[in-house]
């Protein structure tokens, strides 16, 4: 077999390695543009994981990488001049030419033939001479461009500018990021030692920034020594250097996020960045490469056809590629919209920025350096205005809305039972809500309740409008605040064009055979084909719904609700007014978002009226309508937010979609909290999230980030009204308070908790 690799970086390097590893008769020829000793990165991170994947691959090659590499456990952030490290994190650093060397000399050994100075012009040509040829020509692939409308390429540039630089100082003890403010803006550094003498140190900003230095206008020497004043206080006098001075300009450029349709043409596959790429802030591009390496060169020399061999390599890596991905997007988005995060105290900073990719959960990072963690938790409960001891997760700290203090942050969401009768609550529901308010959680949702009969959604949903709906509701308050911390909420709503429909288990969404009542919208657009059209609500309609609003407000008053939400989200009323997928009206409560938002408001204005000021009021929206620019976005939700806080609202609930059938969400473990951490802290707002949450470790993860400021479980709580109670014994904490009669079921959770713990330390 004559193999070509095109590209004579790490990725070509050692396919060819692993192939000849394999195929010691297969006839393997590296091609690379650059001399032999040329690179034009600094240092680059590998894992103990990949360094393991190596040495099961080549022995031989994994030991001499293992000698040349600087080994760090330590990650030091420098913000607002203060300084947080942490440890347990295992990185290991190399110089790249190093590793390049490296590499080139263990493919001399196996007989590679390398071919330096080679520019490669047509890799058609290639293709013709060659069984197989390998593309690992990097970023700027020559064979990606020209065989695009195959392999269908998408690249996303991405926001921030850097430069990669180095330096001699030291950065021996630790991964070290740097964030320094200066009369143009923030910058930040990414630095790490990778050889005795030698630390990478990649320079990165935002657009703004980096306009207001001119960078773009500077020669490298002059956007260098730019560079230099800005981080002088860490770099001791040394100064920063360039390895690419073949590049003119300041050498400043966005980071290209690569991910290709297809990674395979006839006899050409696409390896490392030509196929896909991940951010620098992970450091798992290399990684990447390697574990690809070895993975085609198995599929190649096991299968009968290259083509088998390229589809199983692909289907592998593909799933190994955008998992990745998925991190550095989280990681580079994080970076991208650091400006959220600038006001955080500097221990809620650091928390962030370590979690920032989702790689590291809360108790991973208890595992990796428990010492850090304790003190950040102290923080996060002194802060919230709890004792310093006993020390507990962000999970069990307090809250306070108005005069309503909650015990913890764990919220039971609005869940519908669909079990109502004329609107009224029944036993099942009394049932429903008093398990989950002994189960140990803050806050106690109701489903959403309905300000009349024509606003329900089925004819199995509650309502507040009518006395014997509030004799119901008092009954089941009046239980929760005897017997229970637990605080309620009682979320009132009207369902607009979604009414009139089967119960969830008759077909969610669906009208009724029979018995249909009319229904009313911002604007006469059914919600799918099979459902009624809805009339387009009058100046009327608005005054009596509004009135229906106020009257239900007062019924959860006397009630003895705790607190009360307005359901502005999911399509229902008031959410297709604010959404311009529903909203195509041409008078005031139309067209632009502060018109869209009038009637909204307008209701939120009168509940808050009658509402008692020592009381909270929170409103559910939804910031995605996950529609494009068609319907209400992300940044829009801001701005949506930002209106109903200026109004009174205390907190804003956070969800998202359900509000048109064309919406196509991108669903994931906790896939809404990016919705609630950008309202928070761009516009300084309280929120919650909500949205496929379901492990302590979620909770504590969103709370100590600062993502929300309560946390939302909905189906978890389904199957488990005691979710929170046991949620703290899985953890170890032993203060939360447990029924009296439930004690002895509480001890005996505990003593075989704490029996697990043990001998999971043991092993």
């Amino acid at each position: 077999m004559r193999v070509a690799c095109l590209g004579g970086g790490p990725a070509g390097l050692y396919f060819a390695i692993s192939l000849k590893l394999r195929a010691p008769e297969a006839d393997v020829t590296v091609f690379e543009r650059n001399k032999p000793d040329d690179t034009f990165g600094w240092g680059v991170v590998l894992s103990d994981e990949t360094l393991d994947n190596l040495e099961r691959n080549d022995p031989a090659s994994a030991d001499a990488i293992r000698s040349q590499f600087a080994y760090w456990d330590d990650i030091a952030v420098h913000y607002r001049g203060s300084k947080q490290l942490s440890t347990g994190h295992g990185f290991c650093g190399i110089g790249r030419k190093t590793l390049l060397i490296l590499l080139q000399a263990r493919a001399r050994d196996l007989g590679v033939t390398l071919v330096f100075e080679h520019e490669v012009e047509s890799v058609a040509e290639f293709a013709k001479d060659y069984d197989l040829v390998v593309a690992s020509d990097g970023l700027n692939s020559v064979a990606r461009t020209e065989f695009a409308e195959h392999f269908k390429p998408d690249i996303d540039t991405r926001a921030c500018k850097f430069v990669w630089l180095g330096t001699r100082q030291k950065f021996d003890d630790a991964f070290t990021f740097i964030f320094e403010q200066t009369d143009k803006g923030w910058l930040w550094a990414h630095a790490y030692q990778f050889d005795d003498d030698t630390a990478t140190f990649i320079v990165e900003t935002d657009e703004a920034t980096w306009h207001a230095y001119g960078f773009g206008d500077m020669t490298q020497q002059e956007s260098i020594a730019a560079c230099e004043e800005v981080f002088k206080d860490y770099l001791d006098g040394h100064p920063l250097m360039t390895n690419a001075n073949h590049i003119r300009g300041s050498a400043w450029i966005n980071f290209p996020r690569v991910l290709c349709d297809h990674w395979s043409h006839r006899n050409i596959v696409l390896m490392g960045d030509a196929a896909a790429s991940a951010h620098f802030s992970i450091g798992s591009g290399t990684k990447l490469a390697l574990e690809s390496a070895i993975a085609l060169a198995d599929y190649v020399t096991e299968k009968k056809t290259l083509a088998e061999a390229f589809a199983l390599y692909e289907e592998e890596r593909r799933l190994q590629v955008l998992r990745l991905q998925s991190a550095a997007r989280n990681s580079l988005e994080w970076f991208e919209d650091v400006d959220r995060y600038l006001a955080l105290d500097p221990v809620q900073f650091n928390y962030s920025l370590l979690t920032r990719s989702q790689r590291i959960s809360h108790e991973n990072l208890r595992l990796r350096d428990p010492s850090w963690l304790e003190g950040a938790e102290r923080w996060f409960q002194t802060t919230a205005g709890a004792p310093e001891t006993p020390v507990r997760a962000p999970m069990f700290a307090p809250f306070k809305l108005r005069d309503m203090a909650l015990d913890n942050r764990v919220v039971v969401s609005p869940m519908a039972q669909y079990k109502a009768v004329d609107g009224c609550p029944t036993d099942w529901h009394f049932v429903h809500y008093a398990e989950r308010a002994k189960g140990g959680a803050g806050l106690v949702y109701t489903e959403m309740t309905c300000v009349s009969a024509d606003g329900r959604i089925t004819p199995g949903c509650p309502g507040l409008y009518d006395p014997a709906h509030e004799a119901a509701w008092r009954r089941l308050t009046t239980f929760v605040h005897e017997e229970t911390p637990a605080k309620i909420c009682c979320q009132i709503g009207h369902s607009g064009r979604k009414g009139s429909t089967n119960l969830g288990w008759e077909g969610m969404d669906t009208p009724l055979a029979s018995g249909n009542w009319d229904l009313i919208s911002a604007s006469a657009i059914p919600w799918s084909p099979d459902n009624a059209t809805p009339r387009a609500m009058t100046r009327d309609d608005m005054d009596a719904v509004r009135h229906d609003f106020i009257s239900a407000t007062e019924m959860a008053l006397r009630a003895g609700f705790d607190m009360i939400e307005l359901h502005a989200a999911h399509g229902y009323l008031l959410s297709s007014f604010i959404s311009p997928l529903s909203n195509q009206r041409e008078d005031d409560y139309g067209g632009s978002l502060q018109n869209r938002l009038r009637y909204p408001l307008e209701v939120f204005a009168a509940m808050r009226a009658v509402w008692p000021a020592a009381k909270p009021m929170s409103v559910r929206i939804s910031a995605h309508d996950w529609a494009g620019e068609a319907g209400v976005t992300p940044e829009e939700a801001v701005k949506i937010a930002k209106a109903f806080a200026d109004a009174g609202a205390d907190i804003i609930d956070v969800s998202a979609g359900q509000t048109s059938t064309e919406a196509q969400p991108v669903y994931g473990r906790m896939f809404q909290t990016p919705f609630s951490d950008r309202i928070r802290n761009e516009a300084g707002i309280a929120t919650m999230a909500v949205g496929n949450i379901y492990e302590p470790d979620h909770v504590n993860s969103i709370l100590m980030a600062g993502r929300a400021d309560l946390v939302c479980l909905a189906r978890p709580h389904l199957s488990d009204p005691y979710w929170t109670l046991r949620a703290g014994a899985e953890i170890g904490d032993r203060s939360l308070a447990w029924p009296r009669p439930y004690e002895a079921g509480r001890d005996q959770l505990w003593r075989l908790a704490d029996r697990a713990a043990e001998m999971e330390r043991a092993v």
